[in-house]
């Protein structure tokens, strides 16, 4: 039962057991590719073709026919029934899409889904600037597991920037020290990953750094310096590594 799928949805919660009441781990955006390891009327366990990451989902909103072509670019893209009539239904950033036609301001994603050209780019668009992905999710809320618009976590502000250039990255942070084999010595610098155990934080330039903090809610930019000291005071941990973000 391992057959490849799409998820079809806005983006969906991963849960560890397959309830609304288990824990959330990480969510599903539009498009994303996964494997189907068991099924029921309501649920499905899925494993992630981009991470290997399992968990489950609710047994509706995917296909086995899609062939991305193009990605979000914007934080959160609206989708429209037809050009200029809005629905409620947004997409994040990294969704994957599969475009049927264009016109001069819209694509077509679907049946009745438009999107507008301006929230797109080709799906091999690269964008090397990891400030300007990051900074996307200023003062987006700290949600544990979240990767959306809606809320995000400490890991996946980072993995997100590897999803959206098509490379892959581990989803936890505890995953990220371990693939991540270098360990950077001296002074911090722009594009510097700062590890410690169960968080993590990326460097802006050599005084600033940028993550979602669970103590402040949210996605923010920080001395790093008074970060550290800050996160062994409260959280009595001391940064465990110091790597490089790279594409």
């Amino acid at each position: 039962m391992q057959n490849k799928f799409y998820f079809k949805g806005s983006f969906s919660n991963i849960y560890k057991k397959p309830s609304k009441f288990s824990e959330v781990t990480s969510q599903i955006l539009y498009g994303e590719k996964f494997k189907i390891l068991s099924r029921n009327k309501n649920w499905i366990k899925i494993k992630s073709n981009f991470d290997n990451y399992t968990g489950y989902i609710q047994n509706k909103d995917y296909s086995k026919e899609f062939k991305a072509n193009y990605k979000v670019s914007s934080l959160k893209a609206n989708i429209y029934k037809k050009p200029n009539l809005k629905t409620n239904i947004f997409l994040s950033l990294g969704s994957k899409l599969s475009v049927k036609e264009t016109n001069k301001n819209y694509a077509r994603i679907d049946k009745d889904k438009w999107i507008k050209k301006k929230d797109i780019k080709k799906i091999n668009y690269k964008e090397k600037n990891f400030i300007k992905i990051f900074k996307k999710f200023l003062n987006i809320k700290y949600i544990w597991g979240g990767k959306s618009y809606r809320g995000i976590d400490c890991s996946a502000l980072l993995q997100i920037f590897y999803y959206y250039n098509n490379k892959f990255f581990p989803r936890d942070t505890k995953d990220q020290i371990k693939y991540l084999k270098e360990n950077i010595k001296g002074n911090y610098q722009k594009g510097d990953i700062i590890f410690w155990k169960g968080h993590v934080a990326m460097c802006l330039n050599s005084k600033q750094l940028i993550h979602a903090y669970g103590p402040e809610k949210k996605v923010l930019i920080m001395p790093i310096i008074k970060t550290i000291r800050r996160i062994e005071n409260t959280a009595k941990l001391k940064v465990k590594k110091i790597a490089k973000i790279k594409i």
